[in-house]
């Protein structure tokens, strides 16, 4: 009786299309803080947003701003969560009067997505946007330079 011997077979499965942080040659690997600088800029750059970040990052981040030397901070009111391939984007920000909030969400959300994506090379999953407040330009403190209407009445 003759026996074949049966050599298992190994089969080697390579990806057709190497993701962008990975290659044979190495793996590069993205920081949280890096998406979520990309993140609120992209926001930032957006007609209608105001500020980024609730009542208290604001007014922590407006301290910081008036020591010299200090550099703003641009993730402000942005959190991300950063995968190998993926990330997921929630972003605070507070709204101009009169902008339309659902087009805004939908400006930003594009912005985000776009910019992070050409940046990084991750995917972005969801981008969720929390407006806490719109923005009347008469609220302003820095206002006191407008000249006042002079009274009707004397």
């Amino acid at each position: 009786m003759s026996q074949t011997a049966v050599k298992p077979s190994t089969a080697v499965v390579t990806s057709t299309k190497p993701g962008a942080l990975a290659s044979t040659q190495g793996s590069t690997t993205i920081a949280d803080t890096v998406v979520s600088k990309i993140a609120g800029i992209a926001t930032r750059e957006v007609n209608g947003v105001f500020a980024l970040g609730g009542g208290t990052a604001r007014a922590i981040g407006a301290l910081r701003e008036r020591i010299p030397g200090a550099t703003t901070n641009h993730s402000q009111g942005v959190s991300v969560e950063v995968g190998e391939k993926q990330a997921a984007i929630d972003i605070d920000l507070i709204a101009e009067y009169g902008v339309a909030i659902a087009d805004l969400a939908a400006g930003v959300r594009r912005n985000v997505i776009s910019s992070v994506e050409r940046m990084t090379g991750l995917e972005v999953t969801e981008v969720n946007i929390d407006v806490n407040d719109v923005h009347i330009p008469s609220e302003d403190d820095d206002e006191t330079d407008v000249p006042t209407k002079p009274a009707r009445v004397q």
